[in-house]
């Protein structure tokens, strides 16, 4: 083995170190969702654009309520099993500022008048894809119009435990 290739398996081994011995001082490990799987994430939710809404619906074929929505696309582009309800939703991964948005993170909205009562992900350049009950179907909305800004409750990017 050469130097560089030496150095290489050097430096896995210390990040995997690191991983190991991060995971033995908090009790998790947690694991980003890395970026280059975004794309299959936000992908397929754009595929479902026109999918009809719901109540309780989360199937392309039967449609979607937004958890639904959510936790389907989750599972089918990422394989992240998510909780059912919004509310429990919340409570997955880390909170995000606005600023600090990403695509593929989780955006929630007070639309019942309770907090988190509303989920849709967020696609980049301001834009979010969700499964409104009202206009009954899948769609891509501006965050910064006045409803979705007026009740914008936050922000939350998916780690997966392992």
């Amino acid at each position: 083995m050469d130097n560089l290739g030496y150095i290489q398996v050097m430096k896995l081994i210390l990040m995997l170190s690191i991983l190991v011995l991060g995971a033995c001082a908090t009790g998790k490990a947690y694991v980003q969702v890395q970026h280059g799987t975004v794309g299959s994430l936000t992908t397929y939710a754009r595929s479902l654009v026109g999918a009809p809404y719901k109540y309780g619906g989360n199937s392309p074929s039967s449609g979607f309520d937004c958890s639904g929505f959510v936790g389907h696309v989750y599972l089918h582009s990422l394989g992240i099993s998510l909780p059912r309800s919004t509310g429990k939703i919340s409570h997955v991964g880390k909170p995000v500022g606005s600023k600090d948005l990403h695509a593929g993170d989780l955006v929630f909205f007070n639309t019942l008048q309770r907090k988190f009562s509303h989920v849709g992900i967020y696609l980049g350049d301001d834009r979010f894809i969700h499964a409104p009950s009202k206009g009954g179907s899948v769609r891509v909305e501006n965050i910064t119009e006045d409803h979705w800004r007026r009740n914008y409750d936050g922000a939350r990017r998916v780690t997966l435990l392992r």
